[in-house]
């Protein structure tokens, strides 16, 4: 059914679609499973920082560490895998640990003493950036063969592959999905985005989820920087700059409403292939330049801000005539 709650993600499908359709018709070599799997790969950090930004913002709150916490987390997997020689298995099992008890820690700044999280997260974000510079302030090279076994795993898929960075970002979007729909965190998630002293008076825990939607945002950004530290091989504390504008940009895309309570997990996965679709428009195109990509986005941004808000307006002037 078309309401306010599902009219933004439609349009933003929508939107998705019409880009592709055109970029399949104006390009030879656009439409198919070989750029389909690159559009995977190239947006899988973003869509997973997304995902977990989508709960934050569904909750009514922001987290503009996300960034930092992906460069933070390549940086001490570099540290423990090259200088201390640990597999990377447990120097990835440590560095999402880390990054999901710094979101837990920044969750209870928050609950506690009931900080603005606009504040509490912008001091994470240069928070992290530091500790990723104390770390290394170099380029690092992860060279260790299980890292090297990982990037080059992949799913043929017809001419396209499904790699591992892909794989396991479909599999943590689907994780997101389920948890946000099914569980009753995730539904506390939306009570308290929509109004948190409703959900406190039906028995919500405002505080508790607060802390576990922080939380769940550390992890998710954490997971994020090993996927960028899988893919690249590498690690650097200047990476993930922006990325936290990046990830709030795809949710709002995805058609996630910045006041909380209305949108869906998935429309970050929507919201992070409309970056991927314009950026290959562009590289396709050959005679635009990636200043191009952001100039699309803030006109896409502020088109889906504008319709938000006439769906809300329209959908209280719907509720009204309805009482009557």
């Amino acid at each position: 059914m078309l309401n306010e709650r599902t009219l933004p993600l439609i349009s933003a499908i929508i939107v998705l679609l019409l880009l592709y359709g055109f970029g399949s018709i104006a390009y030879q070599g656009f439409f198919g499973l070989r750029l389909a799997g690159y559009l995977l790969t190239d947006n899988a950090f973003i869509i997973v920082t997304a995902v977990g930004m989508a709960f934050v913002i569904l909750s009514g709150g922001i987290d503009l560490s996300v960034g930092s916490m992906i460069a933070f987390v390549c940086a001490l997997m570099a540290l423990l895998v090259v200088k201390f020689q640990i597999h990377p298995v447990v120097a990835i099992a440590i560095s999402v640990c880390v990054g999901t008890l710094f979101g837990t820690v920044m969750g209870l700044v928050i609950a506690i003493f009931k900080i603005q999280p606009f504040i509490v997260t912008l001091a994470g974000m240069f928070l992290f950036r530091g500790l990723g510079y104390v770390i290394n302030t170099q380029q690092v090279k992860i060279d260790h063969p299980f890292m090297s076994s990982l990037s080059e795993f992949g799913i043929i898929i017809g001419q396209g592959e499904l790699n591992f960075v892909a794989i396991i970002m479909i599999l943590f979007l689907a994780l997101g999905v389920i948890i946000s729909r099914y569980t009753r965190f995730g539904h506390n998630v939306y009570a308290i985005g929509g109004d948190a002293q409703s959900a406190a008076l039906i028995g919500v825990n405002v505080p508790w989820t607060t802390v576990k939607v922080y939380a769940l945002s550390g992890f998710y950004s954490s997971v994020a920087g090993v996927l960028f530290a899988v893919a690249t091989g590498s690690a650097y504390p200047e990476i993930g700059i922006a990325v936290e504008l990046d990830a709030i940009a795809a949710v709002v895309l995805g058609g996630t409403l910045l006041t909380g309570g209305v949108g869906y997990v998935f429309g970050a996965f929507i919201g992070g292939m409309t970056f991927g679709v314009i950026q290959q428009l562009i590289n396709f195109d050959g005679t635009l330049n990636a200043a191009s990509t952001r100039i699309v986005i803030g006109a896409l941004l502020l088109l889906f801000i504008l319709l938000q808000k006439i769906i809300l307006v329209w959908a209280k002037k719907f509720s009204a005539k309805g009482s009557d």
